[in-house]
């Protein structure tokens, strides 16, 4: 076991962004199958939706939450009280909203829905969404930015994202009736 992680911290050292895109499109694909599988009890498991969440994280959320943490640790510090909190507000305010639009425009796009019903989806959506965001991101994002060193701070939002891409491939395949 120690030799796989001397491995992934090799990788991860050498390759940050393919890594971390890695990490969070396997993790998202996993969370679609445990919404599939344990949230919606489904039966005949829909794999194309599943490579989409995987594909999304591949390529937007990996890379994206990568570049991010980047730039915040940049700009703002790595170290200390104010610029963790200065860290989190930022990414609270600034980078949630707008990733989760992007998120949930992209879901829609590839659910086939077109711009009416995407815009009818955004509005019926996104505001609980983001409202379950701040109910649980900020405290994991002050443990994140306080203890983690960056390089492992996108593993460590996309482990506790496993359950967050649960919530989030489950509320994007409700059926809203109108």
């Amino acid at each position: 076991m120690q030799s796989v992680i001397k491995l992934y911290q090799r990788l991860l050292i050498k390759y940050p962004l393919r890594i971390q895109a890695v990490q969070a499109g396997t993790l998202m694909a996993l969370g679609d199958q445990i919404a599939q599988n344990l949230v919606e009890r489904k039966k005949d498991l829909d794999y194309i939706r599943t490579i989409q969440f995987g594909s999304i994280g591949f390529f937007i959320a990996g890379p994206v939450t990568r570049t991010w943490y980047g730039i915040l640790d940049r700009y703002i510090g790595s170290k200390g009280g104010t610029v963790v909190l200065k860290k989190v507000c930022c990414d609270q305010l600034l980078f949630a909203p707008a990733f989760l639009l992007v998120l949930l425009s992209v879901i829609g796009i590839l659910q086939g829905n077109d711009t009416q019903n995407l815009k009818t989806k955004l509005q019926n959506e996104y505001p609980d969404i983001l409202k379950s965001n701040y109910k649980i991101w900020p405290m994991v994002q002050l443990f994140n930015f306080y203890f983690i060193p960056l390089q492992y701070q996108v593993l460590i939002v996309q482990s506790v994202a496993l359950l967050w891409n649960t919530y989030i491939s489950y509320r994007t395949s409700i059926k809203k009736q109108e």
